[in-house]
């Protein structure tokens, strides 16, 4: 017999809803007493505001959502979408980057007094239309994505990449591509390498365009030949894959002597591809992967990681949709976004150049 149930099949009477004016009365204080100390406005003492919001905690008391959102004039929730997994919608979660992207902007929002509902990509409109929407966020649209256009055709304000910048009703935050390209290779050619060789999904999203443009022209001004390979899909198995293909093709005198995998895969798993390549990393091979996932600290060696700060991403982004939303902002504005390179012993040749 569950608690909502009765002997005979009964349902039992629903719980009584505690109203503000209940509240009021256990504390003995007025209804407008009350609702200022719970809204944290008012001239009050903080002993009759601890009173008030303790009381309310001991009754269970919860504002009328329905109410603050009418007198408001916003749902208060904020859609979240990631174009680049369009074809596979949720599996996006599977991803340490896009899971504490995506954790840190419903942390960042909620803190603002937003919730964030997960959307599928693809066909989103027909997901979002019926849906009381005040913003979207969209991670890394694909070129030619019709979701930000249909977003901003229907007055939605939308935060994603720098795809987006000059468009009315849209924010960006973006990384620097560019400079943490040529930071990483920069890194490994000063560790003695002379031929990286890049793993990069074959994707269409503004960064992904930007760290092929960037590897191709940092190889042609040092001199170096252009060594790359293209992952089909996400997930270990496919980068794996394509990392063995990467440390295969040029077996014999003219292997690759470092590797940068953009393409986000299991640090473990990256080694041990290389191990079975007979490379010893780093005596053969210095290694960088771009990760979020905790277990490049473990490995052994050590990876060493170039980090894309997807919880200072979140928190910019959010900021701008905030500012539109509860500031009037109408002027399109956007935040660049420092990488980080924590390097560890897989790309660290001699102790002395460490």
């Amino acid at each position: 017999m569950t608690e909502a149930s009765r002997p005979g099949g009964q349902p039992s009477p629903p719980i009584p809803r505690v109203r503000l004016v209940d509240v009021a009365r256990e504390a003995g204080l007025s209804k407008t007493t009350v609702s200022a100390a719970l809204n944290g406005t008012g001239r009050l003492s903080p002993e009759v505001r601890e009173r008030a919001r303790e009381t309310a905690r001991r009754m269970g008391y919860r504002p009328n959502a329905t109410a603050r959102r009418l007198r408001a004039g916003r749902a208060r929730l904020i859609g979240y979408v990631v174009g680049e997994f369009a074809d596979a919608p949720w599996t996006f979660l599977e991803s340490p980057y896009f899971a504490r992207l995506t954790g840190a902007t419903a942390a960042t929002s909620l803190r603002r007094g937003y919730a964030v509902v997960l959307l599928p990509a693809g066909t989103l409109q027909g997901e979002w239309v019926d849906l009381s929407l005040d913003a979207v966020v969209v991670a890394d649209p694909v070129a030619d994505d019709p979701v930000v256009e249909d977003l901003l055709a229907a007055g939605i304000p939308v935060f994603s990449d720098r795809s987006v910048e000059g468009r009315a009703g849209a924010s960006w935050v973006d990384v620097d591509a560019d400079a943490a390209v040529r930071e990483v290779l920069d890194h490994l050619h000063g560790q003695g390498a002379g031929r990286p060789v890049l793993v990069v999904p074959d994707s269409s999203t503004r960064f992904h365009r930007e760290v092929r443009a960037a590897h191709r022209a940092w190889c042609a001004a040092h001199g170096l030949p252009e060594l790359l390979v293209h992952v089909d899909a996400p997930g270990n198995g496919p980068v794996v894959e394509a990392v063995e293909h990467a440390l295969a093709v040029a077996d014999g005198t003219e292997r690759p002597d470092a590797l940068f995998v953009v393409a986000e895969a299991s640090p473990p798993l990256v080694l041990e591809a290389a191990r079975r390549h007979r490379y010893r990393v780093p005596d053969d091979l210095l290694v960088v992967l771009v990760s979020e996932d905790a277990t490049a600290l473990h490995t052994d060696p050590p990876t060493t990681t170039l980090s894309l700060r997807p919880e200072a991403v979140a928190e910019a982004g959010v900021e701008h949709l905030v500012a539109v939303l509860e500031q009037g902002r109408r002027e399109p504005a956007g935040t660049l976004v420092a990488t980080r390179l924590d390097v560890r012993a897989s790309s660290l040749r001699s102790p002395r150049a460490g």
